[in-house]
């Protein structure tokens, strides 16, 4: 089991968290903010890692690793656009990064997402749940998961089970969100290109050829 967290370590927690939210918040009334970290050693581990939760397409060429919470309006408006792009390319693999920044409800939503992983299920109920209007309470996060096709009491004895696993998928995406310097949610690395913000289908387009593009740049330098 792992140790309960002190005091100072429960403050700079909060205080993380509460950095996050607010420039979560900002980043819905900015434009998007896209720039080439392909000089930064952790995007390429980022991009080339498996074991979590992803979507593979069979002839991909590219990488689309998606930091979002499921209570983010911003997250929640780009979802749809995001999706129309991908299937529209043909060739984008998605590697989604849960960041549960917004509270108990998200991280809790965040570990029922990835439990249905453990089932197959992932894309399905991160859909349904970026899709989802209402509050996360256990019964709609239920009804995504049997809506989905999924087992609940897996689900439920998956919590408890894989808690372990979990917890090491979430911290691996928080670590992953501030190597990149992430402030928060959403934010989209394709490729080495890092966009941070809400995006239309057009601009994820855009963002498909800029990852491609500094992709190239990124391979020919190595």
């Amino acid at each position: 089991m792992a140790r309960p967290l002190s005091r100072r370590e429960r403050v700079s927690l909060l205080v993380v968290i509460g950095v996050a939210v607010v420039a979560s918040f900002l980043l819905q009334f900015s434009a998007p903010i896209g720039r080439d970290v392909g000089d930064h050693g952790a995007a390429l581990q980022i991009v080339t890692a498996r074991g979590g939760p992803g979507r593979d397409v069979k002839g991909a060429d590219l990488t689309l690793v998606v930091f979002t919470d499921y209570q983010c309006s911003a997250c929640k408006l780009a979802h749809p656009a995001m999706e129309r792009a991908v299937k529209a390319d043909g060739r984008v693999r998605l590697l989604y990064k849960d960041w549960p920044i917004f509270g108990p409800a998200s991280e809790h939503a965040a570990r029922i997402a990835i439990a249905a992983h453990f089932q197959g299920l992932y894309p399905a109920v991160h859909d349904r749940l970026m899709r989802e209007r209402r509050a996360l309470s256990r019964p709609v996060l239920r009804q995504a998961v049997l809506a989905s096709g999924g087992d609940w009491k897996r689900i439920e004895h998956d919590l408890v089970s894989r808690a372990p696993e979990i917890d090491l998928i979430l911290a691996r995406n928080h670590i992953d969100a501030s190597r990149l310097n992430i402030a928060g949610t959403p934010a989209y690395l394709a490729g080495p290109y890092l966009v941070v913000g809400a995006l239309s289908e057009s601009q994820f387009r855009q963002v498909f050829a800029n990852g491609r593009s500094a992709q190239r740049r990124w391979r020919s330098a190595t």
